[in-house]
């Protein structure tokens, strides 16, 4: 049973990510999120990566209350909520934005879909029109480009 929390939370924080992405990142928080979106940023660290932080204390909160009640509930959705944070890491921070230059010779068409996706959604460098603001979850035309195409 503790094993399906971890999956359906961890499938819950796609549509968690898309409505905090959209309405919160590029809302109220622009001002953290805003040197994300600026291509001329050259420092490593940006405003935006207080949003680890931001998302860390609550899953830190559910880990450890949850581990006080002999591994409750809690502690298994902090547990999903802590697996899609180390996913996002790796497949927007590493992957995507290359931080560590590494995996970027890839030919499998999911990853360039969401690279190509992710890449659609930082051509916008304003809080506004924005598309693609989910993470593992892509649009079928980004798919189509990868999957249909030559090899």
């Amino acid at each position: 049973m503790n094993y399906l929390i971890i999956l359906f939370v961890f499938i819950l924080m796609e549509a968690a990510t898309w409505l905090i992405h959209k309405y919160i990142m590029h809302g109220l928080l622009w001002v953290l999120h805003k040197d994300h979106h600026d291509h001329s940023n050259i420092s490593k660290l940006e405003k935006n990566d207080y949003f680890f932080v931001i998302f860390a204390l609550p899953t830190i909160a559910l880990m450890y209350y949850g581990s006080l009640s002999d591994f409750n509930h809690l502690f298994y959705i902090g547990l999903g909520i802590m697996l899609y944070g180390i996913a996002y890491f790796f497949v927007h921070d590493i992957f995507i934005h290359q931080r560590f230059k590494c995996f970027s010779k890839t030919k499998n068409p999911y990853f360039l879909a969401i690279r190509r996706a992710h890449k659609q959604h930082h051509k916008h460098t304003n809080k506004h029109n924005g598309e693609c603001f989910g993470f593992l979850y892509v649009p079928i035309k980004y798919f189509k480009m990868y999957f249909n195409s030559p090899k």
